[in-house]
């Protein structure tokens, strides 16, 4: 844990981003770590959970984060609470809290009450625009003999 927090610390001197960190660790190897580079990067999935992610995959070779540990330096946004799911560790340890992180700026509350919301009443407009063969990739996928499922 105190190495994320370290590489939060040191992202928030350095310029880089937020001030965020994450490491991942699999038999007590440290396998991925990411910092906060949205701002840098200009890309707001680069939050330190989601690069921690892309960067262990790659060390691993695997699109999967099995027996993996993640240490957070704060508990995940929504986005990331996605992406580590996905990833499938089995466990996710933080630092500081979603109200810490809502105190100095970063307030994830609104995407929380947006989801509960119908789509029809969120801010950003979401609606379907099926058309002839819109389904024809998971049609396709479904009777696909070489998929690999995830």
């Amino acid at each position: 844990m105190e190495m994320a927090v370290q590489l939060a610390y040191e992202n928030v001197l350095s310029k880089n981003g937020g001030p965020f960190g994450a490491i991942i660790v699999k038999d007590g190897v440290v396998v991925g770590r990411g910092c906060n580079n949205v701002t840098t990067a200009n890309d707001p999935t680069a939050h330190a959970e989601v690069q921690a992610i892309r960067d262990a995959c790659r060390n691993l070779n695997s699109y999967q984060l099995t027996d993996c540990e993640i240490y957070t330096s704060c508990e995940p946004c929504p986005m990331c609470i996605g992406a580590l799911y996905w990833a499938r560790p089995k466990v996710i340890y933080y630092a500081c809290t979603k109200e810490d992180a809502a105190c100095i700026g970063f307030d994830d509350h609104f995407i929380y009450q947006e989801l509960a919301l119908p789509m029809e009443n969120r801010s950003i407009k979401m609606q379907q625009l099926p058309f002839n063969n819109h389904d024809l990739p998971f049609r396709t996928w479904e009777t696909y003999s070489e998929k690999v499922k995830y």
